[in-house]
């Protein structure tokens, strides 16, 4: 029974840096309708922005909150000049230019800081009251990042008029343009936030994986099935689906298919709802008459 709920508990630490990928993968695709596959490699070299500050001797927690700052304004910046120009055009295109993004982040990060794995520190000690018999405190804290981040967007989203303004820009961007609204700075604070979110995952899942350029590429995998799963226009509904994840991918690994085949968990998830439920548990139907 301890081993059970030990993978449990891990699997619901994990499941929580998957939430955060995924959160970020449905921010941008309520603003877009596409999903970004370079999402992984720009929390990696997020990450490795954090690494380069703290080597330079900064605070864990000054380079923490210096790199989401960082974060938000190179998304923002990508989107200015990497999608806009792109707007309009067919979906393969979108697709051609994300992965485009992601093999181009993958090797500056490569040529930059090498391909040698390095470690990265972790913001809560071994010693930290977080830890119990099941989880390290590290796992805890992810765990409760994660939580504190979908709180503080969903203030955001609902009490502010920023947050209103984007909201309105992502679901119906005629109509806010009419009211005011500047629907092109809105779509770049979207991804602003998108970026800014997956250097806090990146910063999270980096003490447990080390810091390489290829760090990303599973994780990104169980978080478009998270965000699948919860409802791809569903903020909540990814975080539940990244929870989800972690737990299965780790039960299933420990008893059914071994870690060997781990990876093939989210790929069977990622097929099975697209099949039979492909707005997700939390999603919406949107039924056109035409």
């Amino acid at each position: 029974m301890d081993g059970f709920l030990h993978q449990v508990f891990a699997g619901l630490a994990t499941g929580g840096i998957y939430a955060s990928v995924a959160l970020a993968l449905v921010m941008i695709y309520q603003a877009t309708h596409l999903v970004n596959f370079a999402q992984g490699e720009m929390a990696m070299f997020s990450t490795y922005l954090a690494w380069t500050m703290i080597q330079a001797g900064m605070p864990y927690w000054v380079a923490f909150f210096g790199t989401i700052v960082l974060s938000f304004i190179i998304g923002a910046a990508i989107e200015r000049i990497v999608v806009r120009p792109i707007r309009g055009s067919s979906e393969l295109s979108a697709v051609v230019v994300f992965i485009g993004l992601l093999v181009i982040l993958n090797s500056v990060a490569g040529w930059i800081y090498s391909y040698t794995i390095k470690p990265f520190p972790s913001p809560f000690p071994e010693n930290s009251f977080l830890g119990n018999a099941y989880m390290s405190p590290h796992e805890m804290g992810a765990i409760l990042v994660t939580l504190v981040v979908l709180a503080l967007l969903a203030l955001f989203f609902r009490f502010t008029p920023l947050g209103l303004a984007m909201r309105a820009a992502a679901q119906n961007p005629v109509s806010s343009r009419l009211v005011g609204v500047r629907v092109g700075w809105m779509l770049a604070l979207g991804w602003g936030l998108a970026a800014a979110i997956g250097a806090i995952a990146g910063m999270m899942v980096a003490p447990v994986v080390y810091l390489d350029p290829n760090m990303m590429a599973g994780i990104l995998l169980y978080a478009f099935a998270a965000a699948l799963i919860g409802g791809i226009e569903n903020p909540a509904g990814a975080v539940v689906g990244g929870f989800i994840v972690g737990v299965l991918e780790n039960l299933l690994g420990a008893y059914v298919i071994g870690n060997e085949l781990k990876l093939s968990v989210a790929l069977v998830l990622i097929i099975g709802v697209l099949i039979v439920k492909p707005s997700g548990l939390f999603g919406k139907v949107h039924v056109t008459r035409v």
